[in-house]
């Protein structure tokens, strides 16, 4: 252990806060430890407190029970006995808040949210590049269409199926003036407007390439895109009477890192493992390397997807999930802290502490790419137990 303003610290959280962590952020090590001690001398009490409230509550719980296990369960008496102990407690009056600046995923839009273990990189990988997927992939690989495909290489008649299925998608979605997308012969883009014309024109987003002859369309609906990828030259666009040779779709808009359910965090070198990655996707150098059929392959984080807008100007959207970060409870204690009097400290208080000191990366702009737009470090915390552990978070 390193000794730390009064705080035994596990020598690889240490190294990895000192030399990792601190020096791109501009701070120093000793002002950023007498900080994490006071927050501990601060909290820790009142964390132990809370959770000897639970234990009373529980107690008393158990204690009714086993003094009614003979009698025919009453609700109405379950309820006042649970008011009074204080596990209920009366709904507070009516309140509205006002954030500002929150991004459009967490805001406005209506999508997919996946939840992934911070201490497998290359689970972590897959969720934060899973902002966009191929909807021929998802329909050709799983029974979202019936049937099960030949053996040995590429079926044509399941792929006809699914090309067929995501059309009709097309033509729900994004449908078009006259017609439909399976009879289209091709995409391009005249005056800002797509041709064929759209039966709401304002879905076309923007595109990739020359106008007359886009690699890409980029469509809209409900706030989400829809990319048509355009190759003629493609195995599958080649079949294709417009030259689609997939259609991707904005899909996981936000992804929580796990650092509680999803992850068994016994010791330091696994709260040093899963703050590594979390390091990793906020600097954007994460990596994860594997085999797939012989071949060693490299997964990284996927990099913004650029288009033109209708308009002839540059858009840009963002080519990952918007990252949260899910801290433990209030119940758990970490041996990679020692509090003073030796106790291991409340783990929650150290995540809280660690994933926001590294999602700084984000807000100082110090990584490859950026995760909020709006300027927000995300964080889920999970187990409260009533207003108290609210107020306490």
């Amino acid at each position: 252990m390193s000794e730390k303003s009064g705080l035994g610290v596990a020598a690889p959280l240490a190294r990895l806060i000192d030399e990792e962590v601190l020096p791109p952020l501009g701070l120093v090590p000793d002002a950023f430890w007498r900080g994490v001690a006071a927050i501990f001398a601060r909290f820790a009490s009142e964390n132990r407190t809370l959770l000897a409230r639970r234990d009373a509550l529980q107690h008393a719980i158990d204690r009714w029970h086993d003094e009614r296990r003979d009698r025919a369960f009453d609700p109405a008496e379950y309820r006042a006995f649970l008011r009074a102990t204080g596990y209920l407690v009366d709904e507070p009056a009516p309140f509205t808040i006002a954030p500002t600046k929150v991004d459009d995923a967490v805001a406005r839009l209506a999508g997919p949210q996946l939840v992934v273990p911070a201490l497998n990189a290359r689970f972590l990988l897959n969720a934060v590049n899973a902002r966009w997927g191929s909807l021929y992939d998802a329909l050709y690989g799983t029974d979202a269409t019936p049937g099960a495909r030949t053996a040995g290489g590429y079926d044509p008649d399941r792929g006809a199926l699914v090309i067929a299925r995501a059309k009709t998608f097309l033509d729900d979605a994004v449908p078009l003036a006259s017609g439909s997308h399976s009879d289209a012969a091709g995409y391009s883009i005249v005056g800002g407007v797509l041709r064929p014309t759209l039966k709401q024109p304002a879905a076309l987003a923007g595109y990739a390439g020359d106008p007359s002859n886009p690699t890409s369309v980029l469509l809209k609906h409900n706030g989400l895109h829809i990319e048509l990828m355009l190759d003629r030259r493609h195995p599958i666009g080649r079949t294709d009477p417009a030259g689609v040779a997939d259609v991707v779709l904005e899909s996981a808009l936000t992804t929580i890192v796990d650092l509680e359910d999803s992850i068994a965090a016994i010791d330091a070198d696994d709260k040093v493992a899963a703050y590594a990655n979390w390091l990793g996707v906020m600097r954007g150098d994460l990596e994860a390397g594997f085999d797939k059929g012989g071949r060693a392959m490299t997964r990284k984080l996927n990099p913004d997807r650029s288009f033109t807008a209708p308009d002839g100007g540059a858009l840009t959207l963002p080519g990952r999930s918007l990252l949260f970060v899910r801290n433990v409870g209030h119940l758990m204690t970490t041996p990679a802290v020692r509090l003073p009097n030796g106790a291991e400290a409340p783990e929650g208080i150290l995540d809280a502490i660690v994933t926001s000191l590294i999602g700084l990366y984000d807000l100082k702009g110090l990584g490859r790419h950026r995760n909020s737009r709006a300027g927000w470090i995300y964080i889920v915390k999970p187990k409260m137990h009533g207003p108290e552990e609210a107020g306490f978070t």
